[in-house]
């Protein structure tokens, strides 16, 4: 029987404590770009029963939508990304340099790629 590895210990660990809260991140975030979606129709430009500033109070919040759309989306990308990083076994660790990602940077966002370092050096 194969002894875990100190790195496959911290591996296992991640991955039970942060792929539920992944997991029901993105399902919220699925929700959100649902309801972002039907938020974006079209807005209709109909002059004769609809005022200016209605028109233009529509547009805006069609335009506020699409732009919550477009930013679920990529938080909806950021998370399946890192759930296939768990899958191969490089979640917690830089994309850049290999080193472990810190506990602290991991609780605020466990998205991330990089550790500290190499995210303040790009």
């Amino acid at each position: 029987m194969p002894t875990e590895t100190p790195k496959n210990d911290r591996d296992r660990a991640l991955r039970e404590r942060f792929r539920p809260r992944l997991v029901r991140e993105l399902a919220d975030v699925e929700a959100l770009l649902s309801q972002s979606e039907e938020n974006s129709a079209p807005v209709q430009l109909d002059q004769q029963s609809v005022g200016r500033i209605a028109r233009m109070d529509a547009m805006q919040a069609q335009a506020m939508a699409q732009e919550a759309g477009r930013r679920y989306h990529n938080r909806k990308l950021r998370i399946l990304r890192t759930l296939a990083r768990m899958d191969e076994g490089d979640f917690g660790y830089c994309a850049e340099c290999g080193e472990p990602i810190g506990d602290g940077r991991l609780n605020a966002d466990p998205t991330f790629p990089h550790c500290i370092a190499c995210a303040s050096a790009r």
